[in-house]
């Protein structure tokens, strides 16, 4: 991957007490680094923009992953985290939306990577049910996810440039990107290959992208 700009450097990821759990910490913070690149790409005049009268504003979007992560790390994680009614910035902007996003991401990172073995295997209440911390954690990761991928939609809808996130998209591609769009390049690494009828039934589409505009 080349992104442009990181929010949070690798460099300045906390490294976890146990080694085993780094690869928690380093997916938060590039995810972290991926949902910020998304929400800088629109602009203070784009906050009140949704696609349709059911559909959140991006302003709405952008306050639910702030307030809905605070929630998740300090009710279901116990994490140390304030006071709800301080997770929003006094400043309604992009900008500051997006400060705030990485501010309190650097303080779970510090508070992740101190936890050992036990505490991510512990069994805690998660709304209705229980489930073990590091469950919790990625459910959290694909909430993000989930939401980050709304807003690439609404980039695209407000024709402005979708960035990198997991691979090159119509707006961002560089030189030795790898996207896989054909049977053939599925089959990379495995020693199966395709029968001539398969690969006649999906032949090679170098120029499709899905809606968002994401090669992979």
């Amino acid at each position: 991957m080349q992104y442009r700009f990181s929010a949070i450097p690798e460099s300045e990821i906390p490294q976890a007490a146990v080694a085993g759990w780094q690869h928690v910490l380093d997916t938060y913070a590039s995810e972290i680094n991926k949902l910020y690149s998304t929400w800088s790409q629109f602009a203070n005049a784009d906050l009140d923009f949704r696609p349709h009268p059911k559909s959140m504003t991006v302003r709405e979007v952008i306050k639910h992953q702030l307030l809905s992560e605070r929630r998740f790390f300090g009710e279901f994680l116990q994490g140390a985290e304030p006071p709800a009614a301080e997770v929003l910035p006094a400043e309604a902007s992009v900008p500051a939306f997006s400060d705030r996003l990485v501010e309190l991401a650097r303080q779970r990172l510090a508070f992740l990577a101190a936890q050992d073995d036990a505490w991510w295997l512990t069994v805690t209440p998660f709304f209705d049910v229980e489930r073990q911390r590091i469950w919790i954690f990625w459910r959290r990761i694909l909430h993000t996810a989930h939401h980050r991928t709304q807003l690439t939609v609404y980039l695209r809808l407000l024709d402005k440039p979708v960035p990198a996130i997991y691979g090159p998209t119509a707006d961002e591609v560089w030189e030795g990107a790898d996207p896989t769009q054909s049977v053939a390049a599925a089959g990379r690494g495995s020693s199966a290959r395709p029968s001539p009828a398969a690969a006649d039934k999906f032949p090679e589409q170098p120029g499709t992208k899905s809606p968002d505009g994401s090669s992979r």
